[in-house]
């Protein structure tokens, strides 16, 4: 759908310009000034994921630090080798975070010491990723935890040329009926910026908190993702034709 519209007035005693916006003059390589129409378009596509990103973690509470890191050393072990066995590309299990922290009781004396450690991880095989999921909260055991998936297009490449040549075209189809209300012929373009871009729904993410102890995560639906691109288009207004 396009947008913003400006159209320049032409020299004293030419056709009258149609203006949808405050106008302008844009600098010309032919001369120091020349009539332009600026307008903006958007192009969108539809698209499927093809990546999952998910946040696991360990949490282990223990009486002293040592045995708390132990042991989250260990499950962390267990449920990154239970995602290399399950066909998780070493590349993209990611150390995320590392922590110890103290437990206290109300007179603040403290009672214990919590150890945890983190993963951010690519799944990229979406038919089988509820059972590597499911693979890798079992391996951690109670000491497992899942902070939320999100779905994304890694490979967008040829969507966002798409969209961006759906935007380009939405832009022409504008500047070309503005040009035709004034009574001038569309020249050459002379600028294009892109103003923005965005997938609709590539951020989601269900967030959850708690132990799993080998239970599955639920049903993973991916959906579908809308991107757009927006882009800002200036072409030149030829002379009227006589």
């Amino acid at each position: 759908m396009a947008a913003l519209a400006v159209l320049s007035p032409g020299p004293l005693g030419s056709s009258p310009a149609f203006a949808a916006a405050p106008a302008t003059t844009a600098p010309s390589l032919d001369g120091p000034s020349r009539d332009s129409v600026l307008v903006s378009g958007t192009g969108e596509v539809y698209g499927n994921p093809d990546t999952l990103i998910t946040d696991l973690a360990v949490e282990i509470t223990a009486a002293t630090v040592s045995d708390a890191v132990d042991r989250a050393n260990a499950a962390a072990t267990r449920m990154r080798d239970a995602l290399l066995r399950a066909g998780v590309a070493r590349a993209d299990i990611q150390t995320s975070s590392l922590s110890i922290g103290t437990r206290t009781n109300e007179d603040g004396a403290t009672t214990g010491y919590t150890a945890s450690q983190g993963f951010t991880v690519k799944i990229r095989n979406l038919p089988r990723a509820g059972d590597i999921l499911s693979a890798g909260i079992a391996a951690g055991g109670n000491a497992s935890r899942l902070y939320g998936v999100s779905f994304v297009m890694d490979n967008d490449a040829a969507l966002v040329a798409r969209a961006r040549r759906g935007a380009f075209a939405d832009a022409r189809r504008t500047a070309e009926l503005y040009a035709r209300e004034a009574g001038r012929p569309l020249g050459r373009v002379l600028k294009i910026t892109e103003t923005a871009s965005g997938c609709e729904g590539c951020d989601s993410s269900e967030a959850s908190r708690g132990g799993f102890g080998g239970g599955a995560p639920g049903a993973l639906e991916p959906g579908r993702h809308r991107l757009s691109v927006t882009v800002n288009v200036e072409w030149a207004l030829n002379p009227p034709s006589r």
